[in-house]
């Protein structure tokens, strides 16, 4: 499988990055074994997790994912073939987002127990606190990279101005940049990246590797009414996807799949791994058939008219 370098970095991964929220959370250790050795031997090479996955389950306190990965790589032994993505920010208890200098050093430490590894790859500031000066908080990375338990850092969920502000001290100071951001983005999510982050990270050279790749599974074509929202834990979360415009998505992915002989969820992937937008999306997997869809999109050829076809239906200007 062809892979793709993230930003500027020497980090490398193949066209789909593994979202890894579900894993103590939807799956069991069990399960998530399961799923982890299938993507892993289809040739997907990156794992996406948090040290706050998967805090919502319950029982759960946070750093489940990160546990069950450490156990399955060193089971596995194949640390060296993964790109080893975690974050830090979000609130793991203390009743807010942190991402102060000394919630960073106690945080990378903490995951870097639960993972079992030495280093992490890529290393991102997940929630802005909107409070820390971004110096601290790219100084604290520094002292991480300097220790040699970070290669890389990149971050998710800044605003515009909080990116250029970090990339603008990373100049300035010497500090370390952001190599890779990534943002919300999919074929219904599209006004706020594109028009907001993409310049920057197109200026700047970032990776971008994009979350809610499938909408929470919208796109999957899975749900189709308010009835179709009980189908998962996850469906609360589609209700706003169901409108004219959505269903107008819908359509066309369905089209598209038929012609393709492919999943819709494909066709939606395969959209943004050709997207010059995106380095590749992340997507979680509970079943075969998710992995089976992966693969779908890795190896779809989709003609400029597709491409085409597909912007007109997720055009926010569009007649529908």
């Amino acid at each position: 499988m062809n892979k793709r370098k993230l930003g500027n970095t020497d980090l490398h991964t193949a066209p789909i990055v593994i979202g890894s929220n579900v894993f103590g959370w939807t799956l069991n250790e069990k399960e998530s074994f399961e799923i982890l050795d299938e993507v892993y031997e289809a040739g997907f090479n990156t794992l996406d997790t948090a040290d706050v996955y998967s805090r919502w389950g319950e029982g759960n306190q946070g750093g489940e994912s990160e546990t069950i990965i450490g156990k399955w790589m060193k089971e596995r032994g194949n640390r060296d073939k993964i790109v080893l993505i975690t974050k830090v920010g979000s609130d793991m208890g203390q009743g807010h987002k942190d991402i102060s200098e000394k919630h960073i050093l106690k945080t990378a430490d903490d995951s870097l127990r639960r993972l079992q590894v030495d280093y992490i790859d890529l290393y991102l500031t997940h929630w802005d606190d909107d409070k820390t000066p971004v110096e601290e908080t790219l100084g604290a990375y520094q002292k991480l990279i300097e220790a040699g338990k970070v290669g890389y850092i990149g971050a998710s969920n800044l605003s515009p101005e909080r990116l250029r502000a970090s990339l603008e001290a990373s100049k300035k100071q010497g500090l370390p940049r952001y190599e890779v951001f990534q943002p919300e983005y999919n074929l219904y999510d599209r006004e706020e990246y594109e028009a907001e982050i993409a310049p920057i990270c197109k200026e700047e050279g970032l990776g971008v590797i994009t979350y809610f790749s499938l909408a929470s599974g919208f796109l999957s074509g899975k749900y189709r009414s308010e009835e179709d929202l009980s189908k998962s834990v996850r469906g609360g979360g589609i209700k706003k996807y169901l409108d004219e415009r959505g269903r107008h998505i819908l359509a066309t992915l369905d089209e598209l799949a038929e012609r393709h002989g492919v999943s819709q969820a494909g066709i939606a992937l395969a959209w943004l791994i050709n997207n010059p937008l995106v380095t590749a999306p992340i997507a979680s997997a509970t079943k075969s058939k998710h992995v089976q869809a992966f693969t779908e999109a890795v190896q779809l050829e989709l003609t400029q008219d597709d491409m085409k076809q597909l912007e007109k239906a997720s055009s926010y200007t569009q007649e529908v």
